[in-house]
């Protein structure tokens, strides 16, 4: 297999990275999470969780790749034999993410392509708030198998892009990220600017970032502003095992963290001024919501329309924010295959591009599910579960692994090793990943298994519960027996000659 990949620079891996956490949660989440929770309340409350959990858990998946040299399967096993399981869990249900989260970028792509439309809507808000539907002729039920042509070829451009990004794993990576992380950047600040010179756009920013302090009382703003860190910032699904795994031992773990993280939080933030500016503009600060493809989809074509009187502009426009989305997405997209990838790559002794070509092919087929007339349906069920429900006990698995199973001090030294000025604390990083992280996630699942089962009567929306347990537990059945499955394809192999690597801490 040669000698592994590494980042070009220190500056490369920090982009990748930025690049992975940032992603359309950013854009459409976020803001409406914000809006739902009395804006600045929700700001304080994410900063906190950003702390307490966020870093730390970052920092520990980074610092055991960059020691081990291993994807997140390998890694996993190297802390302990009985705990690839874990690696395997992550790295399946980073599988599942990503063959609908390829559709969502196929979507962004095909009304980015379909902007010049909203030429001919000026003030007409319910014509574009049907585009969406209308494109992708969606049912939002599970019914209709019908595939229309145009997202099929979006599709298949979404693939490729995300197959050309990463054909030959960091090196690629690295070129591309110089590009795609600060393209978004550039965009969402046109965006601002023009949302923040219109009238009522004070109104919106007012809502955003000047706390409701009731809002504090209710427990749905802490569990979702613990979910939306937890989600945001790439960690429990492969992602940063295989980023961290391709890192120098000269890499200062502890500062490019901080930074990856903390960029994360102002690109939501930034996204946030754009949609509450906008909405505030437009007079449509009530109509922002929590979902994000009712944002992007149906609420901001909404207000794209509305900006002003001159319908050339407003296509402009809504090619500017389509075109950010396409940005956005396309760094997770490619981020969540490299993690699959090189897990597979690293536990079986193939090449990564053999991998990478083959993850894609099959993920691909799988995603054209997601573009029938049902494909909103199917995608909605699958999200649903792989996470609020897979990722949080992923989470709480390696916090186990790591806090409990392995010894901190030698992951702390490593996140430390290069560092002069800043040092991550013992206290803060031994409390956030034995205690305080999972305690937190195992909450927030608690939650939300309390929510499903008392609040909805254990009914995940409309749909017909054999389609909830074929694409909901089903598919978490398969990804946390996934290891298990692993297993019997390992033993049969090493009857054939097939030799596991010898994963050790390297000591400093």
């Amino acid at each position: 297999m040669g000698e592994r990949a590494k980042w070009s620079s220190r500056f490369t891996f920090i982009l990748a990275a930025i690049g992975s956490a940032v992603g359309l949660g950013n854009a459409w989440r976020f803001p409406g999470l914000a809006a739902k929770h009395g804006g600045g309340t929700f700001l304080v409350v994410y900063l906190f969780a950003m702390l307490v959990m966020g870093i730390p858990l970052l920092m520990m998946e980074i610092a055991v790749a960059r020691n081990f040299r291993k994807g997140a399967v390998e890694s996993m096993r190297g802390i302990k034999k009985g705990l690839e399981p874990v690696g395997w869990a992550a790295t399946s249900n980073a599988f599942v993410i990503v063959c609908y989260y390829a559709v969502v970028f196929a979507w962004v792509i095909l009304m980015f392509f379909n902007s010049w439309k909203f030429a001919g809507m000026t003030k007409d808000s319910d014509k574009a708030s049907a585009l969406f539907f209308d494109l992708t002729k969606t049912t939002g039920a599970i019914k209709g198998s019908l595939i229309p042509g145009g997202v099929f070829v979006c599709l298949l451009v979404a693939w490729a892009l995300i197959f050309f990004c990463i054909r030959n794993g960091a090196n690629s990576v690295g070129k591309v990220v110089k590009y795609t992380v600060f393209a978004p950047v550039i965009l969402l600040l046109i965006m601002a600017i023009k949302g923040c010179t219109m009238p009522g756009a004070g109104e919106g920013l007012s809502m955003l970032f000047v706390p409701d302090v009731v809002a504090f009382k209710d427990p749905t703003l802490w569990v979702d502003a613990i979910g939306q860190v937890f989600y945001s910032l790439s960690i429990m699904m492969a992602i940063m095992f295989a980023y961290g795994s391709y890192l120098g031992d000269d890499a200062n773990i502890a500062v490019d963290a901080m930074i990856i993280a903390f960029s994360d939080m102002a690109v939501s933030v930034l996204s946030a001024i754009v949609m509450f500016s906008t909405m505030g503009g437009t007079g449509m600060l009530g109509n922002i919501t929590a979902s994000g493809i009712g944002t992007a989809f149906i609420v901001y074509p909404q207000a794209i329309v509305n900006l002003t009187s001159i319908g050339w502009f407003n296509a402009v426009f809504g090619a500017i924010f389509y075109l950010m989305l396409i940005t956005l997405a396309i760094d997770s997209a490619f981020s969540i295959v490299e993690g699959v990838s090189a897990a597979i790559a690293d536990k079986f002794h193939l090449k990564p591009k053999t991998v990478t070509i083959s993850v894609c092919a099959i993920a691909g087929i799988i995603s054209v599910l997601f573009v029938t007339e049902a494909g909103l349906a199917w995608l909605d069920i699958v999200d649903n579960w792989a996470n609020n429900f897979n990722l949080i006990v992923i989470g709480v698995l390696e916090c186990i692994a790591v806090g409990w199973c392995f010894s901190l001090r030698k992951v702390l030294d490593e996140i430390n090793k290069n560092t002069k000025k800043f040092k991550a604390p013992y206290g803060w990083f031994a409390a956030s990943v034995k205690y305080i992280a999972p305690i937190l996630l195992v909450a927030l699942f608690s939650w939300n298994i309390y929510s499903l089962f008392h609040d909805n009567g254990g009914s995940y929306g409309d749909y017909p519960i054999w389609a909830q347990v074929a694409a909901g537990w089903v598919v978490t059945v398969l990804v946390f027996a996934s290891g298990f499955i692993a297993k019997l394809i390992v033993n049969n192999k090493k009857k054939k000659g097939y030799v596991e690597d010898e994963v050790t801490w390297r000591e400093s």
